[in-house]
């Protein structure tokens, strides 16, 4: 397992936050053992669960030409034909996978192919689980194309979910299973894919990014 690189930041910063109040306690109540105690075991969880956040777990990826790899960790709570209005102006199926903040939270891509559109949205920070949270809330979308297949993936900001990035450019090409980006603290991920696709996966099913075969082109 390594740490993944936006976490470098926040994990120096909390260490520092840890060491900062554990100290400040020993000072403040050198005799209050207990407190001493409590203090630090709470800071210290807190501190390893911010880590484990960040966490990229070592994994064997799925490549396979014509699957459609799961983009993120989690369970998936959507899979309803719904009409695009961003870009396909038609009726897609979507594919939703709900990432609480104790999945991985390493999004990547579902198929090879071309970057053909590259969107970031401001919005609203409802649930991640709300309806309408899919084009109200923060969010970037991103459009791959593979021979005449193209599939829209949506990083979606949530109630705790704050910052959104992606790594992806128009125009660049792209590997199955590589980083697209990455969502902080918890939210989800969207997938629009041409009606009649073959899925591979059923309602409220736990998947793997970068593993779990979502569907077949």
């Amino acid at each position: 397992m390594t740490i993944h690189r936006e976490g470098y930041k926040s994990i120096v910063i909390a260490t520092l936050i840890f060491v900062a109040i554990n100290a400040l306690t020993s000072l403040l109540f050198p005799y209050l053992i207990w407190l001493c105690v409590i203090i630090f075991f709470s800071t210290l969880g807190l501190l390893i669960f911010l880590i484990s956040f960040f966490r990229i777990p070592n994994r064997k990826l799925t490549i396979i030409e014509r699957a459609v790899v799961a983009p993120a960790d989690g369970k998936v709570v959507v899979i309803e034909e719904v009409i695009d209005v961003e870009y396909f102006k038609d009726k897609r199926l979507q594919i939703s996978i709900f990432m609480s903040p104790a999945n991985v939270h390493v999004n990547r891509n579902p198929i090879d192919g071309e970057v053909v559109y590259n969107q970031y949205h401001k919005g609203k920070y409802l649930v991640a689980w709300h309806p309408k949270s899919s084009t109200d809330n923060e969010r970037h979308s991103v459009v791959i194309q593979k021979d005449n297949v193209e599939i829209l993936v949506k990083q979606i900001a949530g109630a705790l979910a704050k910052r959104i990035i992606n790594y992806l450019q128009v125009g660049q090409k792209v590997k199955q299973t590589e980083e697209m980006g990455f969502i902080k603290f918890g939210s989800r991920v969207d997938m629009l894919l041409p009606i009649g696709t073959k899925l591979n996966v059923t309602l409220n099913q736990v998947v793997q990014g970068g593993v779990t075969v979502i569907a077949i082109l």
